[in-house]
């Protein structure tokens, strides 16, 4: 008989300590290795990049190292293999090591070792040579798992203090090293700095040595492991078929850090959380189309069209002051919430009306819904902070939502397939979430009090949910709207949208956490006056001091949210809820007042007061924290023999893994959009310049769908090179809080610059270039009585000659003071530029007659690009300094209210006459797209003269 396993002869041994040793000594091997033979072979190739080479660059990155040459990419990618073999089997021991019963985290860590590893080859042996997408995505993959696996195996670390010293100096310094390497991307790809990818190529290094000696420090513990190989067939002695491998490994006590992640995990809870969440992600979704689809209306009105109505549709939580009501709605929580889904529904209309309507039931549905729920669940504190947990969560997913799609939801009554929008899917979802996760609610008796002693003011509670509820939808409800607060032009001074916009949805999850974990903190004057000093700094501050601000209001918003809620959830939900959200709309309205003056009974009070709103939103904050603060402790969760219940822990990592996995996805578009800023104007040979001005109504077209793609066509199509967009600010509540700017500059390739931020008060302007911004400035041109004007004031590097474009919308017809002024304001600045100039204008007035005198002519320097063209009343391109070849007008179709013209431009040459010529003598280069000829396309066409006029 063969002898059982204990009793087979022992054929082999070996340290676990040598796992390490080889995975360690043959990766780091692939990585120098490769270094020492690019540098002995290539170097001067493989420092250079599309800016600079050497001497100004010096060191090679990475990516140039291992991928782009033979033979140094072949030495990569034979050790990078022989790798896999340590590192398969250094997952494997640490999966031994540290599994325990009924523990999950170990095998989750496991699996996210297999991953990394798998997506290194991935990474390794698909160069960005081959497939650049392909590269980026195991690349992206790779760096995204790594943050599970170091977490993972710090939380799973036995107790020893060398070990778990090291992985910290480790972790923190591959974590701390991203800050670094991040800045020094950025200077080299948006500023050009020379030098900075060399920089940028030593902390790059630095991540590859950390990221291996993490994994070294696993030597420690492996010493104590020994693979043992044993004969249990008589094998070795030519007696037996088979042979096993046993690890001998040993018991080491769990940790507390684990036992949140680890203990017990259920994919049914799981779910249950990811439904909830997905809920909260509707509701915001809901909340922030309503304020888009009202804007509509006055918009196509240029007034009050009374359809601002439709903005109460919050206040629906005062139906719950009636008590068989209020019965019957939490009785029934799941019908509520499922008639909300009319919200999503609301595509389907055709008619804005209709669709307005839709969205608003929705709307109305969902806040007496979840304030119904909050309410229901206020007996059970445990469970009440996953309904909490999942608003808040839903908040940051709508914003990832925006994040990933360019500013705009995609489930939004403004979108449908045809301009990007996930309207079925986010549809169906919708309603198995729903279906899922309103299974049950807290206790059929409706009116079952908080535990312990409710005390306070109802009434101070509802401002500060107000106030919570406007920070929220205001600020945090799209990652770029406090980057463009602080946003003053090039040179780049402070945040981008993109890749900074993960920053601030990470900051609002840590904001979360804090509130959930340290009640008592998020809930103190302390953290109120940080948030308070956040919200002065980011009100008056700009660049990187003020996105500082903005970084700490969004980190207390977020934690003072669940203390304010599930405060607010002990009172009647009509005298918190209701109320609130009642204030809440006062606040929107004035939110608008501020830049919409002069189109609303009494505006000229709020004018330009973003200060006051702000204010008011933090003293309502306050009023919150007032009831709050010096009120007995209230139970949060339950307790057990003084901790947290197991339960409740449990419950609590489940929206905890969710957090975590949206803040990775944030990581991840950010890094998938940032932008390539290698772009080329569409004719170089020519030294040709095609400049438009298009004033685009806030990108909402005439049947109230987003209109960002349409205007991607027709602006590539037209081949501008130089385009100004006017009407282009919708950093609010009203219009959704988008950027259209950020879709366009990434889809046609494009550099961009925002103009005068949301609070600076204007219908905005922006400027796309395919040619470098060296130098831009923002101004508000004087309006004493009138809307405010902006204007961008930017210098672009086209074919190596600096070439100043000024873009500007001036004031009302109603306001000629206003007009005049600003009239001679930028005349005077473009007189005074010595440089070539463009003007792509809104200047509201008749071709040669009162203002258009001052514009063109002596006082500015510049000249009419057709000074022919009589039927002109809104639209005005100029120039001087540059031969004008060019100028069209194309229709507009169902975009907008305004027309599309543009010019031709030749850079290097003299301005020549005003003489006509016919398109045969023009180079094909110099001229316009046949497309738009005759009936055009899309419903573009030149239109006016019906085609496009040419220049000697």
């Amino acid at each position: 008989m063969a002898p059982k396993f204990r009793d087979g002869d022992v054929v082999a041994t070996l340290n676990g300590k040598w796992i390490s040793y080889a995975h360690t000594v043959i990766a780091y091997t692939a990585f120098i290795g490769a270094l020492v033979v690019g540098i002995s072979l290539h170097y001067h190739k493989i420092v250079q990049n599309e800016h600079y080479g050497y001497p100004q660059e010096w060191f090679p990155s990475v990516s140039a190292t291992i991928g782009d040459r033979y033979p140094e990419r072949s030495v990569f990618m034979v050790f990078i293999a022989m790798t896999s073999g340590p590192r398969f089997a250094l997952v494997t021991l640490w999966y031994i090591l540290t599994r325990r019963p009924n523990s999950t985290l170990p095998k989750f860590v496991a699996g996210v070792g297999i991953f990394r590893t798998l997506t290194c080859g991935g990474w390794t042996y698909v160069t960005s040579t081959d497939d650049h997408d392909w590269h980026d995505i195991f690349m992206i993959s790779y760096l995204v798992a790594t943050l599970p696996w170091t977490l993972g195996v710090m939380a799973l670390s036995p107790p020893n203090r060398t070990a778990l010293k090291y992985r910290k100096i480790f972790a923190g310094s591959f974590f701390g090293t991203l800050v670094p390497l991040i800045y020094f991307f950025i200077q080299h790809k948006v500023h050009r700095v020379a030098g900075a990818y060399t920089t940028y190529a030593f902390f790059e290094w630095s991540l590859v040595l950390l990221d291996v000696a993490f994994d070294a420090v696993t030597l420690v513990e492996f010493a104590n492991l020994e693979i043992v190989v044993r004969d249990i067939r008589g094998i070795t002695r030519g007696t037996g078929h088979d042979a096993v491998v046993d690890t001998v490994l040993e018991k080491e006590k769990e940790k507390d850090v684990g036992r949140v992640f680890a203990k017990g995990f259920s994919w049914s809870e799981f779910f249950d959380a990811a439904a909830d969440v997905y809920n909260g992600f509707t509701f915001w979704s809901m909340l922030t189309a309503l304020g888009l689809c009202v804007w509509y209306f006055p918009l196509w009105h240029m007034g009050i069209s009374g359809y601002e109505v439709m903005v109460m549709c919050t206040v629906s939580p005062f139906l719950l002051a009636i008590k068989p009501l209020r019965t019957l709605i939490v009785r029934n929580i799941r019908v509520v919430h499922l008639m909300s889904l009319s919200g999503l529904l609301a595509f389907l209309a055709k008619s804005p009306e209709n669709r307005l309507f839709s969205a608003g039931f929705g709307v109305w549905m969902a806040c007496l819904s979840w304030a119904a729920t909050f309410y229901a669940e206020r007996s059970q504190p445990h469970r009440l902070e996953a309904r909490i947990s999942a608003f808040c969560l839903g908040l940051i997913a709508s914003s990832i939502a925006k994040f990933a799609f360019w500013t705009n939801n995609p489930v939004w009554p403004i979108m449908h397939g045809p301009n990007g929008g996930w309207n079925k899917l986010g549809l169906v979802l919708a309603a198995l979430a729903i279906l899922r996760s309103t299974r049950s609610t807290a206790s059929l008796v409706v009116d079952l009090p908080a535990p312990g002693p409710t005390r306070g003011s109802s009434t101070a509670l509802s401002l500060g949910l107000a106030g919570l509820f406007f920070a929220m939808h205001s600020l945090l409800s799209d990652s770029s709207t406090m980057i463009l607060w602080v946003w003053e032009g090039y040179p780049v001074r402070g945040p981008l949208a993109v890749p900074h916009g993960a920053w601030t949805l990470i900051t609002m999850g840590i904001g979360l956490v804090t509130g959930l974990f340290l009640p008592e903190l998020a809930g103190s004057w302390f953290l109120y006056g940080v948030g308070s000093i956040g919200a002065a700094i980011l009100t008056t501050s700009s660049h990187w001091f003020g996105y500082y601000g903005a970084l700490a209001l969004a980190f207390y918003v977020m934690a003072v949210a669940p203390v304010l809620i599930s405060q607010a959830a002990r009172y009647s939900p009509a005298k918190t809820f209701g109320v609130g959200f009642l204030i809440y709309n006062i606040l929107v309205l004035a939110h608008v007042w501020v830049v919409a003056y002069a189109f609303v009974p009494g505006g000229p009070l709020m004018r330009e007061h973003t200060d006051w709103v702000m204010t008011a939103m933090m003293l309502f904050i306050g009023c919150g924290v007032f009831s709050v603060v010096g009120k007995p402790k209230k139970p949060t969760i339950q307790k057990y023999k003084g901790k947290v219940h197991p339960a409740a822990r449990k419950q609590r990592s489940y929206y905890m893994y969710i957090l975590f996995g949206l803040e990775l996805l944030a990581v991840a578009i950010a890094y998938l959009r940032f932008p390539s800023y290698n772009y080329t104007p569409y004719h170089p040979e020519e030294k040709a310049v095609t400049a438009g001005i298009w004033t685009i109504h806030f990108s909402l077209d005439n049947d109230m769908w987003s209109s960002e793609h349409r205007m991607r066509d027709v602006i590539k199509e037209l081949e501008l090179d130089v385009v100004g967009l006017l009407e282009s600010d919708l950093q609010r509540i009203i219009m959704g809080n988008r950027d259209t700017t950020q879709f366009l500059a990434e889809d046609l390739g494009m550099y961009v610059d925002y103009g005068p931020g949301p609070n600076k008060h204007t219908w905005g302007s922006a400027l796309l270039s395919k040619f470098p911004i060296v130098n831009s400035t923002h101004h508000l041109l004087p309006s004493p009585v009138g809307e405010l004007a902006p204007a961008i004031h930017a210098t672009l590097d086209m074919y190596g000659k600096l070439v100043d474009v000024f873009v500007f919308h001036s004031g009302q017809e109603e306001d000629p003071e206003d007009r005049r002024l600003q009239s001679e304001y930028l005349a005077k600045l473009m007189k005074e530029t010595p440089r070539p100039a463009i003007l792509l204008s809104y200047l509201v007035t008749k071709p040669l007659q009162g203002n258009y005198n001052t514009y063109v002519g002596e006082k500015s320097g510049m000249r009419d690009i057709d000074p022919s063209d009589w039927d002109r009343w809104c639209e005005y391109i100029l120039y001087k300094g540059l031969k004008r070849t060019g100028y069209a007008r194309v229709s507009r179709s169902t975009i907008t209210d305004t027309e599309i013209q543009v010019g031709k431009f030749v850079v290097d040459q003299p301005e020549g006459s005003n003489d006509m010529i016919p398109e045969e003598q023009v180079p094909p280069g110099l001229r316009f797209p046949a497309l738009f000829r005759g009936q055009g396309v899309r419903g573009h066409a030149y239109h006016v003269f019906n085609e496009p006029r040419y220049f000697a």
